[in-house]
């Protein structure tokens, strides 16, 4: 399946390769990869918008309890106000007594004054002997015919009503309107309280979207541009479908524009009906600015990769030109020229294949001349190249050797009941596998660790009950990057100089804590710890390049590697009680991709 794969792309000149390589390995993927955080930022930013809408309309939603509160509660008071109930249900015969009983009867401007939160008190009765002064109206034919007297008529309960009364005034205003009934007189009336306009869309106007106010029969009461209110749902200027059906998120085209509608409901206590409230915003202009940043970055990352296709253009055809050249010399040598000479020059690899391309011409001509010299010296020669072969043959050992020997002795052990022996041999043949294999590339917090689990289980299985330890790893680190065998040193030497001389309990704890946007990582131990003058002396040995003590050259390098990857502000930083043991911590920036930058972060 993949020979000719690859035989077709041994046939690829080396420039095609390294475009085609840059092209899928690093192109693509980093396309691939920015298409990916795109539809990400988009997302977020909607998800963002989304809920600010959703706190913005729950604000909305308690100050609309708060002010609506006010005409409930004054309702109630009037609902069992005796002298309203006088004023109402008197028969006047005389305009003088009507005027008397207004003066005296002050309620309803007393109110008006202490709450802005309305704007007008009315109350209807049918009272044929009272005379219209925009607080005490006569019940005319029109108003009997009106739907909302004949709602509150018809209901016990408080109803929020989007009105107005022809005889006074054109304009609509949300209503309080609730049916009184007087016992004392068997007679009843209606009272309207309206809310204030100015208060109503003052709540609205530091809104960041267009945020609406609706009656139950989907008249907006209030909105931040005022020009809407008066509209009902389904108006083609309002540009909001009538099928929102209950409080929640719903996703319509508003106006020619794929937008997020923001539905909550408030229905006050004693009340047949209540208030609807909805905030819109289109979805593109929460992501116009996002995507505003997003093709410039697309932009940049394009001429980003165009420079580097450009830089790996030429370099390429800097490497195939000198090949061509080392080319062309190694063919006059393929037709017999053993006096060629290859001048290209470089330190790199094609410069040092042109000098070792020299020294092999001078070699060739050497041994030609050796052969036509003497058969005894050619005879030591190929015994000689044997010799080499077999030693080359030699080291050329693989390691897997060494996993299969360990592997076949663990399956021996195993099969002889020796499970300890098996277990600790399969440890021993991971440690080292990972030890071979890791190389200089970063591993996970977790990988570490279970490094460094197989390194104590081997020790415990050395020291017995004198050793034990706990690893204590915070969930949020385990995929955080770390150097490889950065940890693994702290260890051995908290076993070496500090619980090697312990007969019982000795204890070593390995902690990791996510705290903030770093990793602090400790390593614990009860051993004997360290005295004081000791102490400062290993703390000044950590920077020294220079090993003065073998016995802490692991801990130096530590320190340095962690200094190099990371900077200046990361290190190693120990803490002893003499006979108490000893605390080694270090921190690292909390990243799931950090590399090892030779001392940038």
């Amino acid at each position: 399946m993949w020979k000719p794969l690859i035989e077709r792309m041994n046939n690829v000149k080396i420039k095609n390769k390294l475009i085609f390589a840059y092209i899928f390995i690093v192109a693509l993927p980093v396309l691939g990869i920015g298409g990916v955080v795109v539809d990400y930022f988009r997302q977020s930013a909607l998800d963002n918008a989304i809920e600010q809408t959703t706190n913005n309309v729950e604000r909305v939603k308690n100050q609309m309890d708060t002010m609506l509160r006010v005409p409930i509660d004054i309702s109630n008071k009037l609902l069992f106000d005796s002298r309203l109930s006088d004023v109402v249900n008197t028969r006047y015969t005389k305009v003088y007594d009507l005027v008397v009983a207004y003066h005296n009867y002050q309620e309803f401007q007393e109110y008006l004054r202490l709450y802005s939160e309305i704007s007008a008190i009315r109350f209807y009765t049918t009272n044929n002997t009272i005379q219209n002064n925009l607080e005490f109206m006569k019940v005319s034919n029109e108003v009997r015919d009106s739907k909302w007297y004949q709602t509150a008529i018809n209901s016990r309960k408080i109803n929020w009503i989007y009105r107005n009364d022809i005889e006074i005034s054109e304009t609509k205003k949300l209503s309080l309107v609730r049916k009184i009934n007087f016992t004392d007189y068997t007679t009843n009336g209606v009272l309207v309280i309206e809310l204030s306009q100015s208060y109503l869309n003052s709540i609205l106007s530091a809104e960041p979207f267009e945020t609406m106010i609706l009656d139950h029969s989907g008249y907006v009461v209030a909105a931040k541009d005022v020009t809407l209110i008066g509209k009902q749902l389904g108006d083609p200027e309002l540009g909001i479908s009538s099928d929102l059906q209950g409080k929640g998120i719903y996703e319509r085209d508003v106006k020619g524009q794929l937008s997020n509608i923001v539905v909550d409901e408030v229905m006050p206590d004693s009340s047949d009906n209540g208030l609807k409230i909805i905030s819109v915003f289109a979805n593109e202009s929460i992501v116009r600015d996002s995507n505003r940043i997003i093709l410039i970055g697309t932009g940049l990352l394009i001429l980003i990769l165009c420079t580097g296709l450009l830089f790996l253009y030429l370099i390429s055809h800097l490497i195939t030109r000198r090949l061509s050249g080392l080319s062309r010399q190694m063919n006059k040598v393929g037709t017999g020229d053993l006096k060629v000479v290859s001048h290209i020059a470089g330190a790199d690899e094609i410069g040092q294949l042109s000098r070792k391309f020299n020294d092999m011409v001078v070699s060739i001509r050497t041994l030609m001349d050796q052969v036509y010299e003497s058969n005894e010296r050619n005879t030591r020669l190929e015994v000689s190249q044997k010799e080499i072969s077999f030693k080359m043959l030699a080291s050329q050992i693989n390691p897997h050797f060494l996993f299969n020997a360990l592997e076949s002795i663990r399956m021996k052990a195993h099969i002889r009941g020796e499970q300890e022996i098996a277990y600790i041999v399969r440890l021993l043949g991971k440690l080292i596998r990972n030890n071979l294999e890791i190389g200089m590339k970063n591993t996970t917090l977790q990988g570490e660790m279970e490094l460094i689990k197989s390194y104590l289980e081997i020790q415990k299985f050395r020291f017995g009950d004198r050793l034990n330890y706990e690893l204590l790893i915070d969930p949020q680190t385990k995929e955080i990057s770390i150097p490889p065998l950065i940890i693994q040193p702290l260890v051995e030497n908290a076993i070496i100089h500090g619980l090697e001389s312990r007969e019982n309990g000795g204890l070593i704890i390995i902690r990791t804590l996510r705290i903030e946007q770093d990793v602090m990582i400790d390593v614990i131990d009860n051993g004997a710890g360290i005295a004081e003058e000791r102490l400062q002396w290993v703390k000044n040995s950590l920077q020294v390049n220079e090993s003065q003590e073998g016995d802490r050259i692991g801990l130096r390098n530590v320190h340095q590697r962690l200094i190099l990857s990371y900077g200046a502000a990361y290190g190693l930083h120990i803490s002893s009680m003499l006979g108490e043991g000893t605390q080694i911590s270090f921190k690292i920036p909390a990243t799931t991709d950090q590399l090892m930058s030779g001392g940038n972060k």
